[in-house]
C-alpha cells in the first residue's frame, strides 16, 4: 500500500513538472513579422477546418476522388491563388483548431468562425467576409411550442463546442439546458430522435439541413445578440499575412464572388449515385488507416512494453522507479489527453518540431499500449515456474540467456490471448485519433455523416467494418493458439 501511494506521488510529480515545462517554455517572437513570407517560401498555405458544415465546408466524391467543397474552401483558393502558393486543407475537429493554429500547425482557420472577444484575446482576425444570423432548428411537430427565447425552460438545446452558438444558447435560451458535442451532424440525429429540443445553427448551415430534412424546420425564435460576422483567425503578430488575406476579401468583395462561391456550394449539395457508390472509398481509406495505426501501435508498444517489463522486474529499483511511474502514468490518464499531450504538447515544449497528426497519433497510441502490454508480459513471465530458471542457471546460462531460450518462449504462450485482445482493443481506441484529424474509420463515418446528411447509416456501416476486423483479428489469434499448444 506504501510503495503504492510513492508510486502516484512520483506520477503527480513528473505530470505537475511536464506541465510547469511546458508552461514555461520559450516563445520567441520575431523582431519583424515574416509569417506572409514564410508562407510563400513554403509554397502552401495550410488552413485548418472541419469540414463537417455545409455550406461552408464538406466533402463530395468528385469525378470519383474525395474533394473539399464549400464556399470557404473557394475562398481559401482565392487567398492561396493571390498569395501564389499551393492549398493545403488539414481537417479536425472545430475545437482542435484554435490550438492547432496556437502550436503553428496550421497558419490560419477557415472555418465559419467568428471574432468574439474570448478569440481576440488568443488570436487574430481578417476582416469579416459575411454577416450571417443565427437560427434555431426544432422538429416540426414543436412549431408552436418555441416561438420565443422564453420557450426553452427545462429544454435540451444543442449546439456545437466552443461557438457563437453555444454562448447564444447559454445567454438568450432562458432555462434551457445546453448540450454542446463536436458534430453538427450528431445535433442534428439527436435532435430527430427526440433526444434534443432544439439546435442551435448559423442561418446557411439551418437552411441546408432543413433542405435535406423533411421533419424540420426554422423557428421564429430570434436572438437579441442574433447577428454574427464570419472571419478568418491567424496568429497573433502576423500582420502582413492578414494584410494579404484581407487584400483577397476586399477583392472577393468587390467583385460579388462570394454569391458565386454559394451558388457552387448549393450546388454541391445535391448528390450523385447512390450511397455506396459516393462513400465506398471513404470507407476503404478509413479502415486501411486504422488497420496500420493499431498496427504500428500495436508493434512499437510492444518493444517498449517488453522494455518496461523487463525494468519492472529487474532487482535494481533506478530500472524498477522509472517504469512504475510510467505504467501508472499511463494508466492512470485518458488517451484522449496522451494524444493532446503528443500532438500539441511536443510543439508547446520543443517548439520547432512539429509532428503530423499520423506520426502523432501513432506515437501516443504506442506509448499508451505499451503501459498495458509491459503488464501483460511481465505477469506471463511471472507465471512461468521459477524452477524453470533455476535449472538453466545450473546449467551453466547466463541470467539473459535463461531468459531469452527458457523464460519468454514459454511465456509469449501464456501472453499470446492477452496480447491479442490488445490489438483489438487498440483497433477500437484508434477512433480516438479522429479528433486530431487522422482519416481513420470513424473519421470518415463523420465525413459521410456530414456529406450525405445522415447521421445513421455512415456509423452502422463503421460498426459492421469495425465488427469485421476485430471478429477476423480473433479468429487468426485462434488459430495461433491453436499451433502452438500442438507444438507443446
Amino acid at each position: 500500500m506504501i510503495k503504492g501511494k510513492f508510486y502516484l506521488k512520483l506520477t503527480a510529480i513528473f505530470f505537475i513538472l511536464m506541465m510547469v515545462f511546458a508552461s514555461f517554455s520559450p516563445v520567441l517572437a520575431a523582431e519583424k513579422d515574416t509569417s506572409l513570407a514564410d508562407v510563400q517560401e513554403s509554397g502552401r498555405l495550410v488552413v485548418g477546418l472541419s469540414a463537417d458544415y455545409p455550406p461552408y465546408e464538406f466533402h463530395k466524391t468528385v469525378k470519383g476522388k474525395d474533394t473539399f467543397v464549400g464556399f470557404d474552401i473557394s475562398i481559401a483558393k482565392k487567398i492561396a491563388k493571390d498569395m501564389g502558393v499551393t492549398l493545403d486543407i488539414k481537417e479536425m475537429d472545430f475545437d482542435s483548431l484554435l490550438p492547432a493554429l496556437k502550436t503553428n500547425k496550421i497558419d490560419m482557420i477557415i472555418s465559419g468562425m467568428s471574432p468574439t472577444p474570448e478569440r481576440l484575446k488568443e488570436v487574430d482576425f481578417s476582416d469579416p467576409y459575411m454577416t450571417v444570423q443565427q437560427k434555431v432548428v426544432i422538429r416540426k411537430t414543436d412549431k408552436d411550442k418555441f416561438k420565443t427565447t422564453n420557450d426553452f425552460a427545462g429544454a435540451t438545446v444543442g449546439a456545437q463546442k466552443q461557438t457563437t452558438q453555444e454562448a447564444l444558447a447559454q445567454d438568450e435560451l432562458t432555462g434551457a439546458k445546453v448540450k454542446s458535442l463536436s458534430k453538427v451532424t450528431t445535433l442534428m440525429l439527436e435532435l430527430q430522435q427526440k433526444k434534443l429540443d432544439a439546435v442551435v445553427l448559423e442561418g446557411p448551415v439551418a437552411d441546408a439541413y432543413i433542405s435535406q430534412y423533411d421533419d424540420l424546420m426554422i423557428s421564429d425564435v430570434q436572438f437579441v445578440n442574433g447577428t454574427k460576422q464570419t472571419a478568418i483567425a491567424m496568429n497573433k503578430g502576423t500582420t502582413s499575412l492578414q494584410k494579404s488575406v484581407n487584400a483577397s476579401l476586399q477583392e472577393i468583395k468587390d467583385k460579388n464572388l462570394l454569391k458565386e462561391y454559394q451558388e457552387e456550394a448549393n450546388k454541391a449539395m445535391f448528390k450523385d449515385g447512390n450511397f455506396f457508390t459516393q462513400y465506398g472509398s471513404y470507407y476503404v481509406k478509413g479502415a486501411l488507416y486504422t488497420i496500420g495505426i493499431a498496427a504500428v501501435g500495436v508493434l512499437f508498444g510492444s518493444i517498449l512494453g517488453a522494455l518496461l517489463a523487463l525494468m519492472k522486474l529487474a532487482k535494481t529499483r533506478w530500472l524498477r522507479w522509472p517504469a512504475n511511474c510510467y505504467i501508472e502514468f499511463v494508466r492512470g490518464t485518458p488517451l484522449l489527453v496522451q494524444i493532446f499531450l503528443v500532438y500539441f504538447g511536443t510543439t508547446a515544449v520543443f517548439g520547432g518540431l512539429n509532428l503530423p497528426a499520423i506520426v502523432a497519433g501513432c506515437i501516443a497510441l504506442s506509448l499508451n499500449s505499451a503501459a498495458y502490454v509491459a503488464e501483460i508480459i511481465r505477469a506471463g513471465i511471472m507465471a512461468v515456474d521459477k524452477g524453470q530458471e533455476e535449472a538453466a542457471r545450473s546449467l551453466g546460462m547466463t541470467k539473459v540467456a535463461s531468459m531469452r531460450y527458457i523464460i519468454l518462449p514459454q511465456a509469449i504462450k501464456n501472453i499470446l490471448p492477452a496480447l491479442g485482445n490488445e490489438f483489438i482493443t487498440v483497433i477500437k481506441e484508434s477512433s480516438i485519433v479522429s479528433i486530431i484529424g487522422i482519416t481513420e474509420l470513424m473519421f470518415m463515418s463523420g465525413v459521410v455523416a456530414g456529406a450525405s446528411f445522415n447521421a445513421v447509416l455512415p456509423y452502422a456501416v463503421a460498426a459492421v467494418i469495425y465488427f469485421i476486423l476485430t471478429f477476423g483479428l480473433s479468429r487468426l489469434l485462434g488459430v495461433a493458439e491453436r499451433r502452438m499448444r500442438t507444438s507443446d
